[in-house]
């Protein structure tokens, strides 16, 4: 039954699909799937390939996920359709590097890879965003900027190197402390916790948080961003870390995610300017003789 029960979900996917609508199959879990293929070819005494599974695991994942895709439908009335494969992996001990989740990066474009530490701290979805990718990046990059904003994956680059120099910088932390970092790289963890808490993490409960429309999403990438570069330009004029911690639009910021809905973006672009005047109005300290 588990072998065939993919097929028979992909079957009447594609069935709704024909029909003109876009489907969304969720395989939970491809790796319970592998499993009983495995029994069934130690069964039928086929020759085992690498942990015990069959030789053809991977042209069988290839054939699952290759029935994705958006399609034209034969006859009348004109339809389109299109069908959506999320495949769930289960790796034992969380090793990436056993065949079915080897075989399944080889063939999906998009991977989510759950965290268990941050499930752990509370932070939904736990996706770890270092080892997460997509490969529609560029695809989607035109109609992002026809549709929202221009400057869209310039924000969402510069944000993914802040969360990357953040994972760096952590492994100094356990070794040595957040004492031996720079003001810079302390500027660094801190926008990083921002990004995490303020627009990363997501409520499904929260009514506001619950969904972001594509603008409501830019505008929060945009605040944060700029949030670090004006921080990194008052580092170099002079500000302390320590004055740049205690600013009083730090709390908002982080809180507009829950307060500031999808019909309101206006109101973002006057959180962000008021970070403008009071990034403006912050003192300059000179060290003590």
């Amino acid at each position: 039954a588990r072998e065939a029960s993919i097929y028979t979900g992909a079957t009447i996917a594609e069935y709704y699909r024909d029909m003109g609508y876009d489907v969304l199959l969720v395989a939970d879990s491809t790796s319970r799937w592998a499993e009983a293929l495995r029994e069934i070819s130690g069964r039928l005494e086929e020759m085992p390939a690498e942990e015990g599974y069959p030789s053809y695991l991977a042209s069988r994942l290839a054939e699952f996920y290759e029935r994705a895709g958006r399609v034209v439908v034969l006859g009348t009335p004109e339809r389109r359709g299109s069908m959506t494969l999320v495949g769930a992996v289960s790796p034992p001990g969380g090793d990436f590097t056993e065949p079915v989740t080897t075989h399944t990066l080889r063939f999906v474009r998009v991977f989510w890879a759950l965290d268990p530490n941050l499930a752990y701290t509370r932070h939904y979805p736990a996706i770890n965003w270092i080892q997460s990718y997509s490969a529609y990046v560029d695809t989607v990059k035109s109609w992002w900027i026809e549709n929202v904003a221009r400057d869209w994956h310039q924000l969402r680059a510069r944000m993914y190197q802040i969360l990357r120099r953040e994972d760096e910088l952590l492994e100094i932390v356990r070794l040595l402390g957040p004492e031996s970092l720079a003001d810079e790289e302390k500027l660094i963890l801190d926008a990083a916790r921002m990004i995490r808490e303020g627009y990363l993490q997501q409520s499904a409960y929260d009514e506001v948080d619950s969904y972001c429309s594509p603008e409501r999403q830019y505008e929060l990438a945009r605040m944060f961003v700029e949030f670090y570069e004006l921080a990194e330009a008052a580092l170099r004029r002079g500000v302390s870390i320590d004055r740049i911690r205690a600013m009083k639009i730090i709390p908002e910021m982080l809180r507009a995610r829950y307060e500031i809905g999808n019909r309101e973006v206006e109101k973002l672009k006057i959180l962000r300017e008021s970070m403008h005047k009071e990034f403006e109005s912050l003192p300059i300290e000179t060290p003590a003789d």
